[in-house]
């Protein structure tokens, strides 16, 4: 009964949430969306906490910026942004949109999962991002911890020829990412690629490339399998 009360409950919130925040182009509109923003995207606990960090020279990880926050990475010499969630028509993506075009900052959208594991091409689609992207960049999702603790790993990983792990080190709780939950599918990607090594030597990215499979590892985190039996080639 009460798992029934709270669905209902949750239901009618992701209704309202979903109801507003989609027009900036008029003084009612912006003001909902600004709401919208702040409330239901939590952007005001981001005007004090970044989860701003430097993992290579010229490329940093981050939460959803905030357009202050935006200002401080152009004055810093940034050029392009990594936006993690993807193109959406809601008040934080139009809210970035406007500003990344105001400041002159590159916008790319490359949408990940925080809970799920991500198809193939989603995160080759990272990797291609980021290898034309103009550099000094940043990358973000919305808290900063889960998404983009995946590609600071990543990046690591195919970019910066780093251990594994040094590359899982972007996955901890400094940056507020829990691998206990339902996120804990990103550490659990980077642990059945290592045991993946087992298997043979073979890079992250031609991993990604040739052999993951996200269907088959989200079953195998699902059911609890320990990574080298969700490693083994098929």
């Amino acid at each position: 009964m009460l798992a029934k009360l709270w669905d209902r409950i949750d239901d009618a919130e992701r209704r309202f949430r979903r109801s507003f925040g989609r027009d900036i182009g008029t003084p009612k509109g912006r003001f909902a969306a600004w709401l919208h923003y702040h409330l239901f995207d939590h952007a005001f606990l981001r005007s004090f906490w970044h989860n701003f960090h430097e993992i290579a020279p010229g490329v940093y990880r981050s939460n959803q910026p905030t357009h202050r926050r935006f200002r401080t990475y152009a004055k810093m010499g940034i050029r392009t942004v990594i936006n993690l969630r993807g193109e959406d028509k809601y008040s934080y993506y139009l809210f970035e949109k406007e500003t990344c075009d105001r400041l002159g900052l590159t916008l790319v959208d490359a949408k990940l999962m925080a809970r799920q594991a991500a198809r193939r091409a989603r995160i080759t689609d990272v990797i291609d991002a980021i290898r034309a992207a103009e550099r000094p960049l940043v990358f973000h999702c919305k808290s900063g911890a889960d998404r983009t603790g995946f590609v600071g790993a990543l990046y690591l990983l195919v970019f910066e020829n780093a251990t594994i792990l040094e590359a899982k080190k972007q996955l901890g709780i400094r940056y507020i990412h829990l691998d206990w939950t339902k996120t804990g599918i990103q550490d659990y990607i980077i642990d059945v690629y290592a045991a993946r090594q087992g298997y043979g030597e073979i890079g992250f990215e031609d991993w990604i490339r040739t052999e993951y499979d996200h269907k088959r590892l989200q079953r195998a985190f699902d059911a609890r399998l320990p990574p080298n039996e969700a490693a083994k080639p098929a």
